[in-house]
């Protein structure tokens, strides 16, 4: 592909040597660089790409895009000096693929909690509308019925152009992404159409990363800003940001909500175990999912069918078909009567989300037993904050280690440990080795009782010190409890 069609709408500040030449790939890891691709210079988190362009060159690359040009000039090598990199790349890659967004129907779901439950099961609801569809998401990304392993929430912009060029090609009419506040942030989403975006909610989240709560929500924000007029920009105006998301969008307007007055409202009439009874819009349907998240999450799906074209009761039948999305509320019945929940909740928000929906739907006979842990290498504040919620919502609450990453799990529970009230101390027992604290909460479990294990959900590993470690809460809750009916 000729570089000159390849910069189109990026912001070029100055230009050293032709764009008229033909290139190969483009790439921002200097280790995959091969003779005639083009290097972006990304200034990431941890390295700056800009120290890598002598060994870019070296390896064969004939085109530099940065943001500083360097100290010495290669002869027969284009330098380009753009504003952003991170912006240039994101558009390069867009048009390298010919824009496959513009092919597809593609919708963005932002927010604190539930992208990827909204994001899975409105790639579900399309499917069994009889429509090729792709899903880019946490869990995995999905190209009609092709899996691929998921890396990101938000991959980057070379990536996402590449599934969604894929998604195009196999005749893909809809797309549903998650965006993530990290995503947004770093560009990666420029260049994309979108006809729909969802916001869930905001809560305390990524404050390790968004050095202030009004920088993470202004985050979220322009990713509403920036749709264009022919998109929808649908809120739950339930949260208290929800209005904040529309304020400036050019995009149509559109809410939903459980508790205020919108354009898609439900009501719970029956929350169990085995579903939910809501009714949307004055017309009842019962859903296979649980709890007034779950609510919030349907009515988000209901809203964006309705958008996208779909007839108001063939979502409804749609809708009372859908699955629980893998690490979402996924639950198990031991042969002792004993449930077991695995829930990927991982932020304050989430984690009281599910405790409250595990009380609305308990006898109060039963005890709720909750195996909780934070991240290493993540935002701190929210430790304290997650043990405390454990602890005052739960009958007994075992703290232990999530993802340590390069911290001492020992370090990141003693942090937790100083959220509980002097009233909960007798509620919590804290234990490193994940296996053993669920291992005990099978243990301290009799029939009835109710197992939480929170913070991982769909993920198969443990991170600790750099070695990802095989761990699956579902698979080794049920060995456990399987082991002691024996």
């Amino acid at each position: 592909m000729i570089l000159k069609d390849i910069l189109y709408k990026v912001a070029i500040e100055a230009v050293k040597g032709s764009t008229d030449i033909e290139v190969n790939k483009i790439e921002f890891d200097s280790r995959k660089i091969v003779s005639d691709d083009v290097f972006v210079a990304i200034k990431g988190t941890v390295s700056d790409g800009h120290d890598f362009i002598e060994k870019a060159i070296n390896l064969g690359a004939t085109v530099i895009i940065c943001e500083t040009l360097p100290n010495l000039i290669v002869e027969g090598i284009t330098y380009v000096q753009v504003k952003d990199t991170s912006a240039a790349m994101a558009f390069m890659a867009a048009n390298f693929y010919g824009n496959p967004s513009a092919n597809l129907k593609l919708v963005g779901v932002t927010g604190t909690n539930g992208k990827t439950t909204i994001a899975s099961l409105l790639y579900q609801l399309f499917k069994n509308a009889g429509f090729k569809v792709g899903l880019l998401s946490t869990v995995k990304i999905l190209v009609d019925d092709k899996e691929y392993k998921a890396t990101h929430t938000t991959p980057d912009s070379l990536t996402i152009n590449h599934f969604l060029n894929e998604m195009a090609e196999e005749g893909c009419e809809y797309c549903f992404m998650e965006v993530s506040s990290h995503g947004i942030h770093q560009k990666r989403t420029e260049g994309l159409h979108f006809v729909g975006g969802i916001f869930t909610n905001l809560s305390h989240d990524h404050l390790d990363y968004h050095e202030t709560f009004a920088e993470y929500r202004d985050v979220k924000k322009s990713f509403f800003d920036n749709l264009p007029k022919t998109a929808f920009a649908l809120s739950n105006i339930d949260d208290k940001n929800g209005a904040v998301m529309l304020q400036n969008t050019k995009a149509k307007k559109l809410t939903y909500a459980l508790k205020s007055y919108a354009d898609y409202r439900a009501q719970i009439l029956e929350n169990q175990l085995s579903g939910l009874l809501l009714k949307i819009n004055d017309q009842e349907v019962w859903v296979r999912l649980i709890g007034s998240f779950n609510a919030y999450n349907l009515l988000a799906i209901y809203g964006t069918a309705i958008q996208l074209g779909l007839e108001n009761l063939e979502v409804l039948r749609l809708l009372s078909q859908l699955e629980s999305v893998s690490g979402r509320f996924q639950f198990i019945v031991s042969e002792s009567n004993i449930t077991a929940i695995v829930d990927y909740a991982h932020t304050p928000d989430a984690l009281e989300n599910v405790l409250k929906t595990i009380e609305d739907i308990r006898t109060k006979n039963e005890q709720l037993i909750t195996v909780v842990g934070c991240g290493g290498d993540r935002d701190t504040t929210k430790r304290p904050i997650m043990a405390g919620i454990a602890s005052e919502l739960s009958d007994k609450a075992i703290f232990t280690s999530d993802n340590p990453r390069s911290e001492d799990p020992e370090a990141i529970i003693s942090e937790m440990e100083k959220g509980v009230e002097p009233q909960n101390y007798k509620k919590t027992i804290s234990i490193v080795d994940r296996k053993q604290a669920i291992k005990t909460a099978c243990q301290l479990a009799q029939s009835g009782d109710i197992i939480l294990i929170a913070g991982k959900g769909h993920e198969t590993y443990q991170e600790i010190q750099g070695v990802r470690h095989d761990f699956d809460d579902m698979k080794i809750v049920k060995e456990l409890l399987d082991q002691l009916n024996k």
